[in-house]
């Protein structure tokens, strides 16, 4: 499997950059390989110390970037449009194919297509509500 590049937002607010092979939903660990030039050994990561993981195009992104948080007119999106507030205060606007309370987390893909983020795993611990928008 090809790397993933990642930003993984623990609860506590650290964040780490790095990449991953072995992200699975379903799974309660992965690994991530800190963003260095040094190859160091891949760190286990442990998805109940998160708050999500992000999927990013690259790690330095765009700060001056204002990220759209609507679905405007003519605005597609792949599942159930959502809107999700985290526990620390962050709303992320998007979709999801699979939101369950119950599971582990659930993936979101944010509604604007400009994003430095290709898709969220919000973990489910660390979400406040999760409201469905038309």
């Amino acid at each position: 499997m090809e790397p993933i590049k990642v930003v993984v937002r623990y609860v506590d607010g650290r964040l780490v950059k790095g990449t991953t092979q072995d992200f699975f939903p379903n799974k309660d660990r992965f690994h991530l390989r800190p963003d260095t030039t040094n190859p160091e050994e891949p760190s286990e990561i442990l998805i109940r110390d998160l708050k999500a993981v992000f999927f990013v195009k690259d790690f330095t992104g765009n700060q001056e970037y204002n990220e759209r948080k609507e679905y405007g007119n003519g605005d597609t999106a792949q599942g159930r449009k959502v809107e999700v507030l985290f526990i620390d205060g962050e709303k992320l606007v998007g979709s999801t194919l699979g939101y369950d309370p119950n599971r582990l987390g659930f993936f979101l893909f944010p509604v604007d297509p400009e994003s430095n983020n290709i898709r969220v795993f919000a973990v489910t611990a660390s979400v406040k509500s999760v409201r469905y928008i038309q």
